[in-house]
């Protein structure tokens, strides 16, 4: 009995194998006929997701691009038109202020400028008109006791055709007046520059000469109207001619 009970058993078990083999390859059969549709879904699933990357990837390239474009063309519309800088109030004020000084300091110095060259030509003037007056001093006011040293200091203030005609004549004119004893004084009433042009100028004096002579009456005084030719010699000025005016 109980080998039958045995028997029976090993019975139940092999029936048991038995049933559960075929379901066990029910199940890997299953498995292997799902298997191609799932590495097909698998592979469309990655090749999706590659096609999705490489579509990432070019937009980003795209706008990194367009990126570099608008950098560009920003880069370049500031080189072309540049950012005026505004000007403030106290900036042009100081600007307005240093033209302003600029320009009255050249003014000021035109005007002394000027005004230097108007004293110079007034000093000119002045000194042309004194050589005239002295010249015609000089020549109105001689006395026989020291004439030669008169006659002398005629020569020294002449120049030019003046002096080599008076020089000649000084001699002859010394002895006359030494014998005839003849004292003369000239007195300026008026003296002028006339004209001037480069080194020459041309003065009028008005002279009045009182004259005496030995054993002569006492003469009423001469009034006389010269022309008197001055030339600037070196750094002064000497008689070059003289004339009479009627």
């Amino acid at each position: 009995m109980a080998k039958h009970a045995d028997a029976s058993q090993e019975e139940l078990s092999e029936t048991s194998r038995a049933d559960a083999s075929p379901a066990s390859s029910e199940e890997t059969g299953g498995d292997l006929a799902e298997s191609p549709n799932g590495v097909t879904e698998n592979a469309e699933a990655a090749s999706a997701s590659e096609q999705a990357d490489e579509v990432d990837d070019y937009d980003a390239a795209v706008d990194d691009e367009a990126d570099d474009a608008s950098d560009k063309a920003d880069d370049a519309s500031d080189d072309a038109a540049p950012v005026k800088k505004r000007v403030t109030p106290v900036r042009l004020a100081a600007v307005l202020g240093l033209v302003m000084v600029v320009a009255l300091g050249a003014l000021a110095g035109w005007f002394g400028f000027r005004g230097y060259q108007a004293r110079q030509a007034q000093h000119q003037r002045e000194l042309l008109v004194q050589i005239g007056r002295q010249g015609a001093l000089n020549l109105t006011t001689i006395d026989w006791q020291h004439a030669d040293a008169d006659v002398q200091r005629i020569l020294d203030s002449a120049t030019g055709t003046f002096y080599d005609d008076f020089s000649q004549r000084s001699k002859p004119f010394v002895d006359v007046v030494k014998k005839a004893q003849s004292t003369s004084v000239g007195t300026i009433t008026e003296a002028g520059l006339e004209s001037q042009s480069g080194d020459e100028a041309q003065v009028l004096v008005a002279v009045s000469v009182k004259t005496s002579n030995l054993g002569a009456a006492e003469q009423d005084p001469r009034h006389w109207r010269m022309r008197i030719t001055v030339q600037k010699v070196g750094g002064g000025a000497k008689v070059s001619n003289v004339g009479f005016v009627p």
